[in-house]
């Protein structure tokens, strides 16, 4: 894709229009920022990444999430820099639309919106079922929990950034600290016996005790790998309401990701070792049952459960502000209805945070499919993966002069990196669930549609990633003369 210049609108927007779209300066430092991260991606440490033990059995599950994290920490490293660079709300977008030009900015952003508009309404489904297990107030999982907590979560995000980015800087300390306590009681119970005892499929390649499914199943369990990461991309595009974001942005990526490697280990090992693979490969809740061996809760179990609905929370939360954001970007440039990028008083992305989350709770209350919808969000993130990791190495090689306040440990090496394995985990996704790889096609077929036909034409020259790419094709020009 080529750097093609900004089309010009088809009227003039009015002088006001980036003051009407404008979001609330300097509300967070890197602290918040790294729990932030932490906080997109900490429910998958509760759930999720277990399922993986089905596919590839303790072996090929460990080998994944090795890759997959290995994929995460390159990727992360090339938007450090390209977040310094460009520190817009656009995030993903914003750097493909500067290396990629109009299409690709829209590709990597539509990829970025499916992700952060289906995780939600998984997540609360994940939610509901928490609350139904746990007894609280005697509610069942179903449309009336959902709705409430689209509702109340909305209600703090449109409150203000810097109250939403608090409260959810809390819960995830809260869930933090609980893994912690879990891996304390379950490390006492280890045995690496328990790690293999997945019974082996003995017709498949490779297949042995460590790799029950074969060599196979290590591919087939990529997308589980990546729960223990999926969504710690996002916080660049917290860019705009960050004291100084050249600086923090990187930082708190990179902080970000180590706390998340960490947790990832100690908690894949803690839950395996103490209750075994084939206890927990099918749980909804793996993190209690490994605390559970007779099936009989304890103290502690229930502990655990409580601060795994708080990890849940966490996510649900803070994927929400993800979402908002690129909506808003997308939308303020022109690639989505401008409308839905105005801010209120509070400068809050009101219909930015409305439209997915009523788009999420109505997915969320007619499915009743978390494990469905949050197969398309993995299809669309590792589709944002490859073309962010693209970009970064599109921007190393035509714009090598370009200033980078911080510069990615291996250069060109660690995003090629990144991309190769973006596209196998990518492909990975056929192997889970194929319908879900077909519904994110169908949504992403109708998206490219509906720019190529029509809001191409109708791009924001005043948004600073338009003008930053009008900017690189104006220097470009000048230096062929």
């Amino acid at each position: 894709m080529s750097m093609d210049s900004t089309r010009t609108p088809t009227a003039p927007e009015p002088d006001d229009y980036l003051e009407r779209r404008s979001l609330r300066r300097g509300s967070a430092g890197w602290v918040l920022l790294t729990g932030l991260g932490v906080a997109y991606v900490v429910s998958g440490d509760y759930s999720g990444w277990n399922f993986g033990l089905a596919e590839g059995g303790f072996g090929g599950l460990a080998v994944a999430m090795v890759l997959m994290g290995t994929m995460y920490a390159c990727m992360v490293f090339a938007l450090a820099e390209l977040s310094s660079i460009l520190p817009t709300a656009g995030g993903g977008y914003g750097f493909a639309r500067r290396a990629l030009g109009p299409w690709g900015g829209f590709l990597t952003g539509t990829a970025i919106l499916i992700e952060y508009v289906l995780a939600p309404a998984a997540i609360v489904i994940f939610i509901g079922d928490y609350v139904e297990s746990l007894g609280l107030f005697g509610l069942e999982s179903g449309w009336p929990v959902y709705l409430v907590c689209f509702a109340v979560f909305l209600g703090i995000h449109l409150w203000g950034v810097g109250e939403a980015l608090r409260f959810s800087f809390v819960v995830t300390g809260i869930a933090v600290v609980a893994l912690v306590v879990f891996a304390a009681a379950a490390l006492p119970d280890f045995s690496f016996a328990a790690l293999d005892d997945i019974p082996v499929d003995t017709s498949a390649a490779g297949a042995g005790s460590w790799l029950p499914f074969g060599v196979l199943g290590i591919w087939a369990a990529f997308p589980f790998g990546m729960w223990f990461f999926l969504g710690v991309e996002g916080v660049p595009l917290a860019a705009e309401e960050t004291r100084n974001p050249a600086r923090t942005l990187p930082k708190a990526i990179r902080w970000s990701m180590g706390v998340l490697v960490v947790l990832a280990v100690v908690t894949f090992f803690a839950a395996a070792g103490a209750r075994g693979s084939a206890a927990i490969q099918e749980a909804g809740n793996p993190l209690v049952e490994a605390l559970q061996p007779n099936g009989e809760a304890t103290a502690l179990s229930r502990i655990v459960n409580y601060a795994g609905l708080a990890g849940l929370v966490a996510s649900f939360f803070s994927l929400i502000y993800a979402g908002s954001r690129q909506l808003f970007a997308l939308s303020r440039a022109g690639y989505l209805p401008r409308f839905l990028s105005l801010t209120s008083r509070r400068k809050a992305p009101y219909l930015g945070l409305l439209v997915p989350g009523t788009i999420g709770f109505l997915l969320a209350a007619v499915t009743g499919d978390g494990a469905r919808m949050l197969n398309v969000a993995v299809f669309g993130a590792t589709i944002s993966y490859a073309l962010m990791s693209l970009s970064h190495i599109v921007l190393r090689r035509r714009e090598p002069g370009l200033a980078r306040p911080y510069r990615t440990p291996g250069g060109v090496l660690t995003s090629s990196v990144a991309l190769v394995l973006a596209c196998a985990a990518l492909v990975a996704t056929f192997l889970v669930d194929v319908t879900a790889a077909v519904i994110a096609l169908s949504v992403y077929g109708v998206a490219v549609a509906y720019f190529g036909l029509y809001s191409r034409k109708r791009l924001v020259a005043k948004a600073p990633e338009e003008e930053f790419a009008a900017l690189a094709a104006a220097e470009a020009e000048l230096a062929r003369d």
